[in-house]
């Protein structure tokens, strides 16, 4: 099992740059189904979530090209409708296949899906939203099955904002007969992400951005190039090292304005920031003030930034509270920090962190993605060796991680183990 060791204390000083968007690569390279043809993207991240979508794709019976700068998928000849479940198991996303394979061929066949245990992600918003589309659902030995003769448009009411239930609609309802609108549809940047991509290949989807969206189904899809958005919680992570750690840093290849909750948070915290268009400069005080933030879902603060945010906290001037409002298996890394002496008590959904002087180096255990990505944070301003195992999670979500890192100055290197 690969790990980091990591030697704390530095602080991060230099440029780096936000890698391609791992939240917009997946539906996207999912949407390729969609098309009967050669689609060309750019920016997708070598990491190990692009690396899975791109082995289904292959046993689908797609060609997928690889090289440096972009990943070439050619749909035309897929012969098979069934996801396989070794492969579905590994990350929880992959369940957007589902919703492609549907618009394109009114079937699919898979089992539930897997990642990390972060709380319950239940699909059931998915499997209604399908069946108010004319699509049959059936369970049979622990796969899903879906079917229909055609897909129609319809008007789908989402009782929470989910992003996998809105871009699985999307990409069942592209090539349906009539309209399908999507009230209180996700928001999220990756979502508009998709709707770009899809719109470029002919697609008619409206109000992607907001509560609202609306797919006029069309015949067919045509080829097309496309770029992938920046990582905005990669870009969110990174800075939050820098400032842990009191440094500076000047980040390239950034949309500042998918992270505008972070910015206003690290701003309260005593950075000094300046936003220009995909360029974020900051600069950490001598020691961070706490602050108080909960999780929401876009526009609000992600949930995918609080184990990072939070874990930078623990060495900052007075207490924090942290409320996670989207999953309640998000605190499982403040165990960790706490043996590496973090002061912080959970109750329910809500965390108080009080900050202390410095933290000690020792051996902790990725829980999850993000929780391992704190657990990095810590390592990188702790006293002393740090050794971050089970990263694995943390190589699904962050591409060249420790060379960025050390980019910057930091003292981290990949150990791969047995």
């Amino acid at each position: 099992m690969p790990k980091y060791i990591i030697e704390g204390g530095k602080k991060l000083e230099g440029t780096t740059y936000v890698s391609g968007s791992k939240n917009a690569s997946l539906p996207i390279m999912a949407a390729t189904i969609l098309n009967a043809g050669t689609t060309k993207l750019y920016n997708i991240p070598q990491i190990r979530d692009t690396k899975i979508t791109q082995e289904i794709l292959r046993f689908l019976g797609c060609k997928v090209k690889k090289s440096s700068e972009k990943i070439e998928i050619n749909a035309k000849n897929i012969n098979k409708k069934e996801i396989p479940e070794n492969l579905m198991h590994q990350m929880r996303s992959t369940v957007i296949l589902a919703g492609a394979l549907i618009g394109r061929f009114k079937e699919a066949r898979f089992s539930y899906p897997g990642g990390c245990d972060i709380g319950a992600r239940p699909i059931d918003l998915h499997l209604e939203s399908f069946k108010k589309m004319g699509i049959n659902i059936e369970e049979e030995a622990g796969f899903i099955i879906c079917k229909c003769d055609k897909i129609v448009g319809a008007n789908i009411d989402l009782d929470f904002p989910s992003v996998g239930a809105t871009e699985n609609i999307i990409l069942a309802a592209v090539l349906a007969e009539g309209v399908t609108k999507i009230s209180n549809a996700a928001m999220e940047p990756e979502i508009v992400d998709l709707a770009n991509c899809l719109n470029k290949m002919g697609a008619k989807i409206e109000g992607a951005g907001t509560n609202i969206i609306q797919i006029t189904g069309v015949k067919k899809l045509k080829d097309i190039s496309y770029q992938v958005m920046p990582d905005r919680i990669e870009a969110g992570t990174l800075l939050c090292m820098v400032a842990a750690t009191g440094g500076k840093i000047t980040l390239n290849h950034i949309s500042p304005e998918h992270i505008s909750p972070v910015l206003n948070k690290l701003r309260e915290c005593g950075c000094k920031i300046d936003e220009q268009k995909d360029i974020v400069y900051l600069e950490a005080p001598k020691k961070l003030k706490s602050v108080d933030i909960k999780t929401m879902p876009y526009p609000g603060f992600p949930t995918d930034m609080q184990s990072v945010f939070s874990s930078m906290l623990v060495t900052a001037k007075g207490s924090s509270m942290i409320i996670e409002n989207i999953f309640e298996n998000r605190y499982r890394f403040i165990p960790e920090l706490k043996r590496m002496g973090a002061k912080a008590n959970i109750e329910g959904k809500t965390a108080v962190i009080t900050g202390v002087k410095k933290l000690s180096g020792t051996t902790v255990k990725s829980p999850d993605l993000r929780g391992g990505a704190a657990l990095v944070l810590a390592g990188l301003i702790a006293k002393g060796k740090t050794e971050v195992t089970d990263i694995e999670y943390i190589l699904r979500g962050y591409e060249k991680l420790d060379e960025k890192l050390r980019s910057l100055g930091a003292n981290i290197y990949k150990e791969e183990g047995e």
